[in-house]
């Protein structure tokens, strides 16, 4: 039991922390507990207000607003142990991703916020706690993002074939795996948040539950046209993108004024999966196998969209090669936090383009 990590995450829907309780392998990974801990509604929306408008209370909000973060992160991993019945002292380290509230890798200087402090986390548990895992890897050059597909290569290379793992968050990152050439990972574009935007905006709803809304409408070919004329799909990479870039008012910036509201929600559901085909085949055009993870794998209008722009690829979740989908982001953060206790790089340069691998994230230990 003295192996056990936690892993910490929430994404850019911020719709709560996944928290996992991780037993590591030298080759394989068991999860023994799990808890999905949605953020108090009042916060929510200050988290979903700061990412769309620049802070006007400059350091006093930004401070309140990361301890804030950092007690949910905290009750997440105290309710996680508890549930698991798990004395804390067992636990090597607890890897917190955060919640990212700027992004912005080609800024001068190139900088990622994510905030949900990591002393309060470690005051709570009375464990360690490995946080900012994307600056080093910025100091070195790199995007910063994706993390995961170093942890990808551990758990899911399949030898003798090219695999692709595609995380659908709120931005879509894929993970090529094959075994003539290094691993190359990337954001693709959108992939929940435009969808979650819009349906915010029309009908007051966090997200298209199920993809019912989207599939109500009709994809509009001339509003497609207009969003897959934005520049980043065409970037090749290494590239990173997040809220700031693909949000309500890009949308808006386009012709959706004369398009059925569900109209433009089938077309932002069909814009994601596009720009997803268009990626795994421009960089993985052998590839056959597909294993999707994040909470776009529950939209099924989006996967069939997927599937249908990718018919001779079979398409399916993590859990058929041993992760559950909903899962594959926590577990890879206690996989780092692991990764930094060892002394052992947390990048792949072939994926953000550092100059270096290196030891990711900070470690604080309990006051």
């Amino acid at each position: 039991m003295s192996d056990l990590y936690v892993g910490l995450m929430s994404g850019t829907s911020m719709d709560g922390i996944d928290a996992a309780l991780v037993e590591f392998g030298e080759t394989s990974l068991q999860i023994l507990h799990t808890v999905s801990h949605a953020y108090p509604a009042e916060l929510r929306e200050r988290l979903l207000a700061a990412i769309q408008v620049p802070l006007d209370k400059g350091i006093d909000a930004v401070t309140e607003l990361d301890r804030a973060t950092g007690a949910e992160f905290r009750d997440a991993a105290v309710t996680l142990l508890d549930g698991a019945g798990v004395d804390p002292a067992c636990i090597k380290a607890i890897g917190s991703h955060g919640q990212t509230l700027r992004h912005q890798p080609d800024a001068e200087p190139p900088f990622s916020l994510q905030i949900g402090d990591p002393q309060t986390i470690a005051t709570g548990t009375g464990r360690p706690v490995v946080s900012d895992f994307r600056s080093a890897d910025i100091d070195s050059g790199g995007q910063g993002a994706p993390l995961a597909p170093y942890f990808h290569e551990w758990l899911f290379r399949s030898p003798g074939a090219t695999r692709c793992v595609l995380n659908i968050g709120g931005v879509a990152n894929v993970t090529v795996l094959a075994d003539d050439q290094d691993t190359i990972g990337f954001d693709t574009g959108p992939g929940n948040s435009l969808m979650d935007a819009w349906i915010r905006k029309q009908r007051n709803q966090p997200f298209d539950r199920g993809g019912c809304w989207a599939a109500e409408g009709s994809v509009s070919k001339a509003l497609l046209d207009q969003f897959l004329a934005e520049p980043y799909f065409a970037l090749a990479p290494p590239k990173s993108t997040g809220f700031e870039h693909f949000n309500l008012a890009w949308i808006e910036g386009h012709a959706v004024a004369a398009t059925k509201p569900a109209d433009v929600q089938a077309t932002l559901c069909q814009l994601s999966a596009v720009t997803i085909a268009d990626a795994i085949r421009a960089c993985a055009p052998t590839s056959r196998d597909l294993i999707v993870c994040g909470g776009g794998v529950h939209n099924p209008v989006l996967m069939q969209a997927i599937n249908e722009q990718l018919p001779e690829v079979a398409v399916d979740s993590t859990a058929s090669a041993g992760l559950d989908p909903d899962w594959v982001e926590a577990v890879a953060f206690a996989w780092l936090a692991m990764r930094h206790l060892q002394g052992l790089p947390g990048n792949l340069p072939s994926v953000t383009g550092a100059r270096d691998s290196v030891v990711l994230g900070k470690l604080v230990d309990p006051a």
